[in-house]
């Protein structure tokens, strides 16, 4: 066996009704605490007010920052850092979906440092110190992991540029995983969310820096989305698919803080920096299926092992047939979830998609991949993702 290290900070407090925690856990952390979400006036209000009774009730003095938009923006992120600043909270409470998460994380740093969150990406010579606020994430969706992760994902509007902080002290320092506050999720956003979690678990494994723990986690997470993804959809307040899925999404997060993920995460990200109302989900979902058929040749039992959990028949198959119908089998998965897309329905233009390939490879997730892609090979796998 192969030497690995596995690393996770966060304390993950996983269950039904632990919301009511919120309070008591951030008291940990800080006594003035800026609280991160998108407008107050969306569905999750309540959550919001219920979070900022809890916090009262704890001796925590909340700022409400609701100005968090999907893709979140520098421009965004920035202006949450000012008021953090202004009002001079020690503590961030991040509570939604990716979103919401990734920029109180982003916040935390630019609370706290000179400049825009946007001159602390991975690959800057400057980056997050000790100063960076400590953070809480509340979970809304099953999909981004972000509340176990050290990644904050944030657009650059005017390069249409999409890009991430990415710091080991940005992992929050707890998280809670309530599955009932995800009983409303409404069925397009749980198929996308539930489908980004199938694919950070599945990425993990292709990737150089898979461990047996992260194989582990891996393998258990897609197998729980196979499961439950479905129910979820069809019945929102099924809370133990929501459960299921709660589950499943925080493994996947585990997953790719200690591997990462591979070609579809940089496209996809691309593609919804080209095109900030796509959700990542959908973008990975639109992808997927040229991916599968482009990479299976060059990791034959991950394929194999991916077909036999979509698709059980698959199971008595020799890992080369198995592998050899991965293709088939994502496809009608993304039927049953919702999630058979193109690029032309997610509103992209032709003139999007020579973007897109041309930065594709902006970020080294590629490079991850078993099977190197081109430019123009990404470009192929775009074109024929544009109509179907």
């Amino acid at each position: 066996m192969e030497p690995f290290t596995y690393y996770q900070p966060t304390s993950i407090n996983f269950g039904e009704g632990r919301a009511r925690e919120v309070g008591t856990i951030v008291s940990r952390y800080g006594r003035r605490c800026l609280l991160v979400t998108e407008p107050r006036t969306s569905s999750r209000g309540p959550a919001y007010e219920a979070a900022k009774e809890s916090l009262r009730a704890a001796g925590v003095e909340a700022v409400h920052f609701d100005g968090v938009v999907p893709n979140p923006t520098v421009e965004s992120v920035d202006q949450g850092a000012a008021l953090a600043r202004r009002e001079k909270v020690d503590v961030v409470l991040g509570i939604g979906g990716g979103s919401s998460m990734d920029s109180a994380k982003a916040i935390a740093v630019g609370a706290t440092h000179e400049g825009s969150v946007w001159d602390y990406l991975f690959f800057r010579p400057k980056q997050p110190t000790e100063r960076t606020l400590p953070v809480v994430a509340v979970s809304t969706t099953s999909g981004t992991g972000s509340q176990v992760t050290q990644v904050a994902v944030v657009t650059e509007s005017g390069s249409r540029t999409k890009s991430a902080l990415y710091h080991s002290l940005l992992y929050p320092r707890a998280c809670i995983v309530d599955p009932s506050l995800m009983a409303t999720v409404p069925p397009h956003v749980t198929a996308s969310t539930g489908f980004d979690a199938f694919c950070h678990a599945f990425e993990a494994t292709l990737h150089p820096g898979c461990s047996p723990y992260i194989s582990l986690l891996a393998g258990e997470a897609m197998r729980l989305v196979a499961a439950n993804l479905e129910r979820a959809i069809r019945n929102g307040a099924d809370l133990a698919a929501r459960a299921g899925m709660a589950w499943a999404d925080t493994l996947a997060g585990l997953c790719i803080a200690n591997a990462g993920v591979t070609l579809p995460h940089g496209i996809g990200m691309t593609i919804s920096g080209a095109c900030p109302r796509v959700m990542h989900g959908e973008s990975l979902a639109v992808v997927y299926p040229e991916f599968v058929r482009f990479t299976w040749e060059s990791a034959v039992g991950k394929f194999a092992a991916m077909a036999r959990i979509l698709d059980p028949r698959r199971g008595g198959l020799a890992d080369r047939e198995a592998a050899a119908a991965a293709g088939e089998a994502m496809d009608a998965f993304l039927h049953r979830i919702g999630m058979w897309l193109s690029l032309e329905t997610l509103g992209a233009t032709k003139t999007d998609i020579g973007f897109i390939a041309d930065h594709s490879r902006d970020l080294p997730d590629y490079k991850n991949n078993p099977r190197i892609a081109s430019r123009e090979d990404i470009f192929a796998m775009l074109e024929r993702s544009w109509r179907r």
